[in-house]
């Protein structure tokens, strides 16, 4: 089986998609969250490999999941996402510590590839 991963997305759609295509190339998709709190606790619960977090959720964002997260872990791999392709927001979230960056709609070959340099 290939790298566990969690999801982070309070869209249901959105995980459910990525869920399927994440598991079409073989990760295992270990977990779920609705928003940033959540995030923060099902990788504490799960320590996947790989995290991917959208950027804008209710309660906490991703950016402050990322920080939550990596200060906990600092060699966690998290991957954000965002319907926003602001340059701004990309920047922020690699100085919180992502590993790369996805924009929404997915481009699959794009998702892919950001995980695949992720997990380095």
């Amino acid at each position: 089986m290939g790298s566990t991963v969690l999801l982070c997305d309070d869209a249901m759609f959105t995980r459910m998609l990525l869920s399927g295509l994440l598991q079409e190339a073989g990760y295992e998709v270990i977990g779920e969250a609705g928003d940033g709190l959540a995030a923060v606790e099902r990788y504490e619960e799960l320590r996947p490999d790989l995290v991917i977090m959208d950027m804008v959720m209710p309660g906490m964002s991703g950016i402050e999941a990322v920080r939550a997260i990596r200060a906990r872990n600092p060699d966690a791999r998290i991957v954000m996402c965002s319907a926003m392709s602001q340059r701004q927001l990309c920047d922020e979230a690699m100085a919180a510590g992502a590993a790369g960056f996805i924009v929404k709609p997915f481009n699959t070959a794009r998702v892919l590839e950001a995980l695949d340099e992720a997990v380095g």
